[in-house]
């Protein structure tokens, strides 16, 4: 069974195409690519973000708060009415990332958050996190505001599966049709050649992890693809994120 629970510090650089291939060749060395990622061919992953009308989790979270949650709908690949998907809750309190999701059914995921009633449990399905994610949809009324697609290249740490380094390139957004079955097209979020790292760690990163960033001058960003896509929108409609 996939984890369905995480606990880990979520950590992003933003790379440039030079960057980033000496990056690949550094991970090559220390790190095994995910088993969707041959020769590292990136896969599709797409998420539908969830808000209340007003916006209210986009804004609280630009405001940097303490805590914060939001609610998401994930797919590898372009999904149809009976596809497995997972429904993500992340919460981060502190910078500690919280992630707890459950698969369903693409249709019993869209019939969940629309109605706030638990499905009936079946084996692939969290029971426990679906009573989670039931108590936050009876605070916040939400729908589907964006849908946010990208590439992915994954690896994982050899003997160290805590460390996971993600790359995603290539992210797409839409606010018409927020539909995981639509199809993975919409407008590029970054221009240029431009490439999101993540590490994610509950631990300290090891010291060739270390060495690499230093080395290769790589800094930490604040970013969130969300968050992106909600400012670029804002200024786009003339509103504002306050």
């Amino acid at each position: 069974m996939a984890i369905e629970v995480f606990n880990r510090y979520e950590h992003k650089y933003i790379l440039d195409r030079a960057t980033y291939e000496k990056v690949l060749a550094v991970m090559d060395e220390h790190m095994e690519l995910d088993s969707h990622n041959e020769n590292h061919e990136p896969y599709p992953i797409a998420n539908i973000y969830f808000d209340t009308e007003d916006d209210h989790l986009i804004r609280h979270s630009l405001a940097k708060p303490v805590y914060k949650e939001k609610l998401r709908l994930r797919a590898y690949g372009v999904p149809d009415g009976n596809s497995k998907v997972f429904l993500e809750m992340k919460k981060k309190f502190k910078g500690l990332v919280n992630k707890r999701r459950t698969v369903l059914r693409l249709g019993e995921a869209y019939k969940f958050v629309e109605t706030g009633e638990i499905p009936e449990i079946k084996d692939y399905m969290n029971g426990q996190v679906l009573k989670e994610i039931a108590y936050f949809l009876g605070r916040n009324k939400l729908r589907p505001k964006v849908y946010l697609a990208y590439d992915r290249v994954a690896y994982h740490e050899r003997g160290n599966p805590d460390l996971r380094i993600s790359f995603d390139m290539n992210i797409r957004t839409r606010r018409e049709d927020v539909r995981l079955e639509a199809g993975n097209h919409g407008e590029r979020l970054l221009e240029g050649d431009v490439y999101l790292m993540e590490i994610k760690t509950s631990l300290a990163k090891p010291l060739w992890l270390a060495h690499m960033l230093n080395e290769l001058d790589i800094k930490r960003v604040r970013f969130s693809k969300y968050g992106t896509e909600f400012r670029q929108y804002i200024t786009k409609s003339g509103s504002t994120a306050s």
